[in-house]
């Protein structure tokens, strides 16, 4: 695996140029926000794992009575420490969930894929068995992990932007504003299609040969930050792992909601698992 491994990608998060492009990001994804609105009550006792620079602290510490965030990375929790002095950031490793009791936690989050990073396997386990534990009844459990299988990169381009450029060549003229409009969107979508080719081109030749493709689950080097040994897995998998931990399945969304998602092209999917009452 290119020499990566847990510790690699445990040093990489403690670089401080790291934690301060963690500490910048200040937003939810469309995708992030649908899932918060709806399975977390307001009022909630939050524990927000690999909390990096605070990028979900904001939105997550409105809605609890009590908000904690935990990152293994103790330039990340400083970063945090820094932007909200008046909340509470705890050093630990979210494979070891020790330093909090039982049933303490109506929701646990875990954003930004963080768990793909929770390695080996039997940490994983682990830190899934340790959310289980300090989840209350009927608590849930919001992550998001990469898509094992997501190799076709769609062209994407940004269509309001188009449309402000059209407006600002077309000196309030509405045969202007089209006549650029259409110009502009040809090229636009030329460029982007191109770009989606050489991405698709790239995924096509790392990830088709991999395990982890024919698999549906396994480890590859995504190369964000330098190389960082990351865990890709699809749905199928993901619920079956988390049926075997006596979590119940509420709902899963991709990456690229409202759109729908594809199998082959979602590069992550957020999920929400409950954990149910003892009978």
């Amino acid at each position: 695996m290119t020499g990566r491994s847990a510790a690699t990608n445990r040093d990489r998060y403690e670089a401080p140029e790291v934690a301060a492009h963690y500490a910048m990001l200040d937003y939810l994804t469309p995708c992030e926000r649908a899932l918060f609105e709806t399975y977390i009550p307001a009022s909630s006792a939050i524990l927000d794992l690999g909390v990096g620079g605070g990028r979900t602290t904001p939105y997550l510490s409105k809605r609890a009575a009590v908000y904690v965030g935990v990152d293994y990375a103790p330039a990340m929790v400083n970063a945090c420490q820094a932007k909200f002095p008046g909340l509470e950031f705890r050093v630990a490793d979210a494979a070891n969930l020790s330093i909090f009791p039982d049933a303490s936690f109506d929701v646990v989050v875990f954003a930004f894929n963080g768990i793909d990073y929770v390695l080996p396997q039997q940490s994983r386990q682990s830190c899934l068995a340790h959310v289980h534990r300090v989840l209350k009844a009927n608590g849930v459990f919001i992550f998001s992990s990469h898509n094992a299988r997501a190799v076709l990169f769609p062209p994407r381009w940004n269509r309001m932007r188009v449309r402000q450029t059209a407006r600002r060549f077309s000196a309030n003229s509405k045969i202007l504003y089209r006549l650029w409009f259409v110009l502009l969107t040809a090229a636009r979508s030329v460029l982007a299609f191109k770009r989606a080719a050489g991405a698709t081109l790239l995924r096509v030749l790392k990830r088709i040969p991999s395990a982890a493709f024919w698999r549906g689950e396994g480890s590859l080097v995504d190369p964000a930050h330098g190389g960082l040994l990351t865990h890709y897995c699809v749905p199928s998998r993901v619920v079956a792992e988390m049926d075997g931990l006596h979590f119940r399945p509420e709902r899963i969304l991709g990456d690229d909601y409202p759109e729908a998602s594809h199998p082959y092209t979602t590069d992550w999917y957020y999920y929400v698992f409950a954990k149910p009452c003892e009978k």
